[in-house]
């Protein structure tokens, strides 16, 4: 028995090992930059929050003619008298089934009945119930109804934003990760350059054509760049962690990015185009806008409450006059009913005054649409001098881009003499390895550039509100 125990936490100690093995081997995650878009859409938690927030606006939106709903209360009194009452009356009696009772109650002639007093002490203990319903109708309602549409639309500017900052910022660390593993592979080539500059720095001191200050200096400048690597690789890993967060993967989740195939297009920009797109598709300013609007509403509804309303209520008080404990409770003569319809038109003549709290309400709101509106001035120049300055920055990188694959021509062709010195046996294999470093800088410097451009449209298209790959893909179809 104790040998088939030590089996089985043999076996499931060997499972979680295994489970363990298999995540810590599994195989990176292949995403194309879309891709990354799509899963972000999907699984970020911000986002999340905006579609929550946008889906409970609706709910209120879809049902804001609840308010003409009728408030109704129903409830249930037992009620306990303190003292016992005493009810009196006189009682109607057949004068013929009462043998001598004509002679002692005299009555008129040919009269039958008569009358007989009486003394009851009612039941201290009463039952009572009531059920009211009343609705007040007023013009506010309507726009209140309105309000509520207008912040239904605002939240679905909001959440349209948030997607599209959130699809910016993807595309945007895509890119810089793609950037940062060129730079990574560089500083591996550059590396391994300084590896091959020791051992032949190393062989010369041994072979006596070099001193030895340039075996130690070789030695040096490989334990210089270790820190250096470790920090770049260090970044590398920290950036793949954030991204994962924003792609709802676990922070350890490994990436494997698709390189960009194509070469950057260089695009002619024209300012005032941009400028007259970006006032009305930015995001932030159609957000800007729904708030005025929504103020609008809110100054408009406030205004509208001070009209007439109507009032309409009913109610219904059904009481049992009988003991509840003793008493037949389907005795009709034992319930009291009362109850009315009661229709009211009134007007809340207190805030009519200019110097009501609701009046000034009203002025309030006006001092907010006004500074509102001024905001919007504000961000619609602001967004003219940032436009201004993304083209003039994409102009920069574009001329920039261009000097530098000159830069990469010439370093081709410098790479391309050393390697033929080199085979002519004119030059060593360290020359030709500089020229290949060289050659490989440059690339990376013109990469940069060209990533550079990408993320200045993707916050240019961000900005004019079109979708993204609108720009960079504009001269390639």
């Amino acid at each position: 028995m104790r040998n088939r125990q030590l089996a089985i936490m043999l076996v499931l100690i060997l499972a979680v090992c295994g489970v363990g093995f298999a995540q810590a081997g599994s195989s990176p995650v292949r995403l194309s930059q879309d891709e990354a878009v799509d899963r972000a859409l999907k699984n970020n938690l911000s986002l999340e929050t905006a579609r929550i927030a946008s889906g409970t606006k609706k709910r209120a939106s879809d049902l804001s003619w609840n308010q003409f709903v009728p408030s109704v209360t129903a409830s249930g009194t037992l009620i306990l008298n303190n003292e016992v009452n005493t009810i009196t009356g006189l009682f109607p009696v057949d004068i013929a089934t009462i043998p001598g009772a004509g002679a002692v109650l005299p009555l008129p002639p040919n009269t039958l009945y008569g009358v007989v007093p009486y003394s009851v002490d009612a039941p201290r203990w009463n039952v009572a119930g009531s059920i009211q319903a009343s609705l007040t109708i007023s013009i506010a309602m309507f726009e209140n109804m309105n309000r509520l549409r207008l912040d239904y639309q605002s939240g679905l500017i909001g959440y349209e934003k948030a997607k599209l900052q959130l699809e910016r910022d993807i595309r945007k660390a895509y890119n810089n990760m793609l950037l940062l593993q060129e730079n990574i592979s560089l500083l591996q080539g550059s590396f391994e350059n300084a590896q091959r500059q020791v051992q032949i720095a190393r062989a010369n001191f041994n072979a006596g054509l070099a001193p030895e200050l340039v075996y130690l200096q070789a030695q040096v400048a490989v334990e210089n760049m270790k820190p250096i690597m470790d920090q770049v690789e260090n970044g590398m890993r920290l950036s793949m962690a954030s991204f994962a967060m924003f792609l709802g993967l676990p922070y350890d989740t490994v990436f494997e990015f698709i390189p960009i195939e194509q070469e950057t297009a260089f695009i002619s920009l024209d300012v005032q185009e941009m400028i007259s797109k970006a006032a009305s598709g930015k995001p932030d300013i159609q957000e800007l806008r729904h708030t005025i609007l929504m103020l609008q509403s809110v100054r408009k509804a406030q205004a509208q409450s001070l009209l007439p309303f109507l009032n309409l209520s009913w109610n219904t008080t059904p009481a049992f006059m009988g003991d509840p404990w003793k008493d037949d409770w389907g005795n009709k003569d034992m319930w009291r009913k009362s109850g009315a319809l009661t229709m009211t038109l009134g007007i809340r003549l207190h805030s009519l005054f200019p110097f009501s709290p609701d009046f000034q309400g009203i002025k309030n709101w006006d001092d907010q649409i006004t500074t509102a509106n001024i905001g919007l001035a504000m961000m619609i120049r602001g967004t003219e001098i940032e436009i201004y300055n993304t083209v003039l920055s994409l102009d920069k990188t574009r001329i920039t881009a261009e000097a530098q694959a000159q830069t990469v021509n010439l370093a081709e062709r410098a790479y391309q003499l050393s390697e033929q010195a080199y085979r002519a046996g004119l030059q060593d294999h360290f020359q030709v390895q500089n020229a290949e470093q060289s050659l490989r800088q440059a690339r990376v410097q013109l990469l940069e550039q060209q990533f550079n451009y990408l993320n200045g449209l993707l916050d240019l298209e961000y900005a004019i509100g079109v979708p993204f790959g609108t720009l960079s893909s504009k001269e390639r179809k």
